[in-house]
């Protein structure tokens, strides 16, 4: 039996001590704050409840795969309730969309919207498939941190392997994509928005990211009664009873190594911890920057580029009436999507007419919020932190931007009338409380046509022993990604210490 560390109790974090105290692994999970679920957490007052942190679960398979590894049924732990409309979108021109589940009834608005769009969604989907497809085969599930991970090409080198290559038009972005499937603006804006789930802009990822929307449009859009958070709570059941250690308010300062391998790790005040290997759910660069440093750290840095993704401001609104207009999920896009990109991702300041997402859970638990009323979670992504930027003074001033585009957009004319709480996080929040890099919500960016898709690798290449999990390691940012990382990074760990090697069976299970 192995002595695990873990430094992190985010979605990756717990999803590893899961999949590595199932495999017989003896876990202790180390957390800074006095909560576990990272971003995943909660805020209750005055009778509102509101998840802080992601608000979209995709994907189910993958936590029913991770509660499999301990023959558990995911059921037992949680109930989710499927969505549909999966979203609903308000636009400046008064025009109203709702993003369904069946295909085809989607495409017949569409064609009723604008001619030929539904036809160019159903062509989009078939692309978005085909490219989910590649990526279960050769990209998730297994340990990836650049194009020679993904597959053998001496050993695998085949007509289909080609095809398979080619299908990740490698040439294009997303928004070249989507552009070649329709051509209305508004259409396009739904579709290219999907690549918000990982804070990159359309204009600079690549075009195997539109993967995601098949991900989300094939499997569905799903509400764990109990709010997002009760998905770390049932990790962090299933890990108590499969005999992992929580150390809550412990903050790890180093990774002790030793001739190339993680040996320890000491937090705060000195306390020094032995461990075989250790798993880091930290954000992946400042993983190497701050608990490594040395070589490995020059070595890291010797790779690509490593941006943060964006940030964002959240309010939290508990209003004494609620919208009926509103649906679960909500985005109100900007006025001109390339000018909101451009400000966000070019120029690194907040956008004049910014896209706002509004999660409305009190459609599908009323209990959110007292009786009557709305918990709204309202998301507007900026820039990560620039230089210069103090949030302390900007937030009031981005707060009545925010406000009026709801207003003009969505229909809440009297949305500040009906506040009768609130509360907000900015990018510095966000980075002094998770310890993110330069406060991205979403790890690193995803941009470049060719290695946009990558992230750093689960298995370091730099100091043995030490794997890496979280929206900043493979596969990226979201909660099945962040989940699916910690699955990879305990298997990894499993199969480097004589365990079974499971990964690169997976998708096909």
């Amino acid at each position: 039996m192995s002595g695990i560390g873990i430094i992190g109790g985010g979605l990756g974090g717990l999803a590893a001590a899961c999949t590595l105290a199932a495999r017989g692994h003896k876990v202790t999970l180390l957390e800074r704050n006095d909560w576990l679920g990272g971003k995943a957490a909660v805020l209750e007052q005055d009778g509102f409840r509101f998840d802080m942190g992601p608000t979209i679960l995709t994907m189910p398979r993958v936590l029913e795969r991770i509660f499999s590894e301990s023959g558990r049924r995911m059921e037992d732990y949680l109930d989710l309730v499927r969505l549909d409309p999966q979203w609903r979108c308000f636009y400046d021109d008064g025009t109203v969309l709702d993003l369904k589940q069946d295909q085809a009834e989607m495409a017949r608005d569409l064609n009723e919207l604008a001619p030929g769009q539904g036809d160019g969604y159903r062509a989009f989907l078939k692309v978005a498939s085909q490219l989910s497809d590649v990526s279960d085969r050769f990209f998730f599930w297994k340990a990836v941190e650049d194009l020679k991970d993904t597959m053998d090409f001496k050993a695998q080198m085949s007509l289909d392997t080609l095809k398979d290559v080619l299908s990740l038009r490698m040439h294009r972005t997303v928004a070249d994509q989507v552009k070649r499937n329709v051509s209305d603006r508004r259409v396009a804006q739904m579709l290219e928005h999907f690549i918000q789930y990982v804070g990159s802009s359309p204009l600079a990822s690549p075009a195997v990211l539109c993967g995601i929307a098949q991900m989300q449009v094939g499997e569905g859009v799903w509400y764990p009664m109990g709010g997002t958070r009760a998905v770390p709570a049932a990790l962090a059941k299933l890990a108590e009873e499969l005999g992992v250690t929580f150390r809550t308010g412990v903050e790890v300062e180093r990774i002790e190594t030793e001739g190339g391998r993680a040996r320890a790790v000491v937090a705060k005040g000195g306390e020094r911890m032995a461990f075989d290997k250790v798993v880091s759910n930290m954000d992946s660069v400042r993983t190497y920057r701050e608990l490594v440093g040395g070589k490995a750290w020059e070595g890291f840095q010797k790779g690509r580029k490593r941006e943060a993704a964006c940030s964002g401001v959240v309010l939290y609104l508990g209003l004494d009436r609620g919208y009926d207009h509103l649906a679960h999920h909500d985005f109100v896009f900007s006025r001109d999507a390339e000018e909101e990109f451009d400000a966000i991702y070019n120029k690194g300041v907040p956008a004049p007419d910014p896209t706002a997402y509004i999660a409305a859970p009190a459609r599908t638990e009323p209990g959110v919020a007292p009786e009557g009323g709305e918990a709204l979670y309202v998301l507007v992504h900026t820039p990560y932190l620039r230089p210069g930027q103090d949030w302390s003074q900007m937030l009031p001033g981005y707060r009545q931007v925010i406000l009026d585009k709801l207003k003009r957009t969505a229909g809440l004319e009297d949305i500040e009338e009906r506040i009768t709480f609130e509360s907000a996080l900015t990018p510095q929040d966000i980075n002094d409380r998770y310890k993110v890099l330069d406060g991205a919500i979403y790890g690193l960016a995803s941009h470049g046509k060719v290695l946009g898709a990558f992230k750093p690798g689960n298995r370091s290449r730099q100091v043995e022993g030490l794997y890496l999990a979280g929206g900043s390691a493979h596969p990226g940012p979201g909660m099945p990604m962040a989940l699916m990382s910690g699955w990879i990074a305990a298997d990894a760990l499993d199969s480097d210490a004589g365990g079974r090697a499971a990964g690169a069976d997976v998708a096909a299970e």
